[in-house]
């Protein structure tokens, strides 16, 4: 499933220097130092396996790079002694690297242009136009495709220069060649987007939607270190995506009735989850990840689906819809998730509004058995972060745990020692058990189903926990508990909520858009002094700015200051689609 690196991704080789395709979504370096992942440290581990060595003595000389969700050509030297050539061909820009871009918004009568800009750094992580120079960016056939004006002068910043050709068109489509003169950040991105057509996929950009990132490094030439010899060298790895794209755009649901477009959109997905995917074999224990997401619907081109591996398993989950009614899909997508290699792959069927409360345990909704592959055991017990838990894989549409959590649990196990926490909406109790797990004095878990609550106390025992008077378990509508443990001036240094976006009890109807307010106000009266709330919301049309004014009402409401409301990061196993949030939404709450 993750190779170190695969073996047709190598396009040239000697014993100076390597030329690889990096996939898109393959970070170029710079990676986690918690969970390493990316190109440099991928080849030299393949380098590594393939002459029997240990990765760390395996020399890989970097000279270039690509953004993430680039794909194409990147060279290395293997050798100290090719740098110095390299490195003054790149100083004199005699190595040359062509690219191909799909963009909607090229002008059909420009056949070609240069694009000559200064950029400057801008917010959140985007370059921009400072201002054209003088009589640049005209193109035969075409007009200025500056925008904002020019004038004498140029502005502060970089100096950027791209050659552009039009390559071919579909309608509003067009694949553009490119020859960059110069290599600054996010160059071309930031230039065709400046000119009206920005790269389609580029979420930074706000290019239209498409089932990747379209920029591709497609050939390189440059002169051998010692040899001296020219090499031209072209990597066409990624043109079925390419052709794809301009034939039909965005193809949305359409994907499932291509098995090729299928296919190049599932290992794409591989790809972007290889550390996690390396984590059973290459994490120390206590960091070892054995769930995770490896589909998360728009956010990895595959509308309507999500897709978790479990160990040695997957689990689907299609959201139903008329879409999913046209005759091959499910079966086409079962077959090429089968054909990844797991042991098997089970099948969850959610219903259309997220409001409907269901039977969860009907098996036209959740079959009990895989519809592809071996079973799982009954209880399967998974790692996360080096913590275990059992997950049941046939047992309705939800197993066990909310993978989506996993960064919010590592925080509160990170800081959790000696604290006091309140688990409301506990469900099995995973967050309680890391909180236990982190040193927590004491943990109460809150859920008004007491069958999840057992499935929480074997938890605790699985992680090698004592329950006692530390760890307790309360099976009662979070609302009336937090109202009793008020009365009884119970305070907690970190509640954690976080409830579904709908809920029935006996006793009332949680709505989480209207009700989230009252229920920060009940957990902000048994916060302790300069205590914590992690509020979180999965309600997908809940924005995250909204969650923030509730949790701030429901502070102001109970009387409570908010020194600190924090926005927490998102999962990267759940990229959101085209730039709009994730479904799920973390805040962290400090309270005078």
């Amino acid at each position: 499933m993750w190779p170190d690196f695969r073996q047709e991704h190598v396009l040239f080789e000697d014993e100076d220097i390597i030329v690889v395709h990096k996939p898109a979504g393959v970070p170029s370096q710079a990676a986690e130092p918690e969970r390493p992942d990316d190109l440099v440290l991928r080849v030299r581990s393949f380098l590594a396996a393939r002459e029997g060595k240990e990765p760390s003595r395996v020399y890989l000389g970097v000279h270039q790079r690509l953004d993430r969700d680039t794909s194409g050509l990147v060279l290395f030297t293997k050798r100290p002694e090719a740098n110095p050539a390299i490195a003054a061909q790149l100083e004199k820009r005699q190595l040359k690297k062509r690219y191909v871009a799909g963009v909607v918004g090229w002008p059909e009568r420009r056949r070609a242009a240069t694009l000559d800009d200064e950029l400057v750094k801008g917010d959140e992580g985007r370059m921009q136009v400072a201002a054209p120079r003088r009589g640049a960016q005209r193109g035969r056939g075409g007009r200025d495709a500056a925008r904002g004006g020019g004038g004498p002068g140029r502005a502060p910043g970089q100096r950027a220069i791209t050659e552009v050709t039009l390559r071919s068109r579909r309608g509003e489509r067009a694949l553009l060649d490119l020859v960059l003169q110069t290599g600054r950040t996010h160059q071309a991105r930031v230039q065709l987007a400046h000119a009206g057509a920005p790269i389609a996929g580029d979420v930074l950009y706000r290019g239209s939607l498409a089932p990747r990132l379209m920029l591709h490094a497609v050939a390189l030439e440059l002169t051998h270190p010692r040899t001296n010899e020219r090499l031209a060298i072209r990597d066409d790895l990624a043109r079925a995506d390419f052709e794809a794209w301009l034939e039909r755009g965005d193809a949305g649901y359409g994907v499932y009735d291509d098995r090729s477009a299928l296919d190049r959109a599932l290992a794409l997905a591989v790809e972007r989850r290889w550390a996690l995917g390396h984590s059973a074999d290459r994490d120390p224990p206590e960091r070892r990840t054995t769930a995770f997401r490896l589909v998360n619907e728009e956010g990895d081109a595959l509308p309507g689906l999500a897709v978790d591996v479990y160990g040695e398993h997957l689990v689907a989950q299609i959201y139903v819809s008329e879409e999913w009614e046209k005759p091959g899909r499910r079966e086409r997508l079962l077959d090429a998730l089968d054909a990844l290699g797991f042991d098997g792959v089970y099948l969850k069927l959610r219903p259309k509004q997220a409001n409907v409360l269901v039977d969860t345990r009907r098996d036209d909704l959740a079959p009990s058995a895989p519809v592809r592959g071996t079973a799982a055991p009954g209880e399967l017990v998974v790692y996360e972060e080096g913590a275990p838990f059992a997950v049941r894989l046939g047992d309705g549409l939800s197993t066990g745990i909310f993978l989506d959590q996993r960064l919010n649990r590592r925080a509160v196990r990170e800081s959790a020692r000696g604290a006091v926490v309140a688990n409301l909406f506990s469900y099995t109790c995973a967050f309680s058990v890391v909180a236990a797990l982190g040193g927590a004095r004491r943990t109460v878990s809150v859920d008004a189903s007491l069958a999840a609550l057992e499935r929480g106390r074997a938890g605790f025992k699985l992680a090698g926990l004592e329950l006692g008077r530390d760890h307790t378990f309360a099976g009662e509508d979070a609302f009336t508990w937090l109202a009793k443990a008020a009365k009884r001036d119970e305070r907690f240094d970190l509640v954690i909520v976080d409830p579904p976006s709908y809920s029935s009890t006996k006793k009332r109807r949680f709505v989480a858009e209207s009700d989230y307010d009252e229920l920060v106000a009940l957990a902000a009266a048994v916060v302790a002094p300069g205590g914590r709330i992690l509020a979180c919301c999965n309600h997908r049309g809940m924005a995250r700015q909204k969650l923030r004014r509730l949790v701030h009402e429901g502070a102001r409401a109970a009387g409570r200051e908010a020194v600190q409301l924090k926005d927490l990061p998102d999962a990267p196993d759940f990229p959101g689609a085209g730039g709009r949030e994730p479904h799920m939404k973390s805040l962290l709450l400090t309270l005078r």
